[in-house]
């Protein structure tokens, strides 16, 4: 979960497990199996139907076998190192809207969309896919 504004929003990331590379990276403003289900079917149509690994969560499971994916939850050391991942994203997210605010005036009135968080989601995660790629 991030902090946009004064709303709170929630952060799908699909990493992939040998390399560290973001694979996919969204926000949304509920955290439900429906928009669970429609972020792991965007990775399908992308990269075809791939195993899911979970630190949790109870709708992945039924969204696997949905789409009719081999599913299972990390171990505790697998957790761990997905957590710290996780947590490397958000610090580098978390002061993203104090320095780049949207620019609609009154966002919070107009129903903002997030636009302006998920351009600066995009460039890092082009970013960190980068570096990565200038390590091997």
């Amino acid at each position: 979960m991030i902090k946009a504004g004064s709303e709170y929003t929630w952060l799908w990331v699909a990493i992939e497990p040998k390399n560290k590379q973001i694979l996919a990276l969204s926000i949304s403003k509920e955290r439900n199996m429906f928009v669970a289900e429609r972020f792991i079917a965007g990775l399908v149509n992308t990269y075809g139907k791939h195993p899911v690994s979970t630190v949790g969560g109870t709708w992945y499971p039924q969204d696997c076998r949905f789409l009719k994916l081999d599913h299972h939850i990390h171990s505790p050391f697998e957790k761990s190192l997905m957590e710290r991942t996780m947590q490397y994203i958000k610090d580098r997210t978390e002061s993203f809207d104090d320095y780049f605010p949207c620019r609609i005036k009154n966002c919070r009135i107009k129903n903002c969309k997030l636009k302006h968080v998920k351009n600066w989601l995009n460039l890092f995660v082009d970013y960190h896919n980068s570096e990565l790629k200038m390590l091997k």
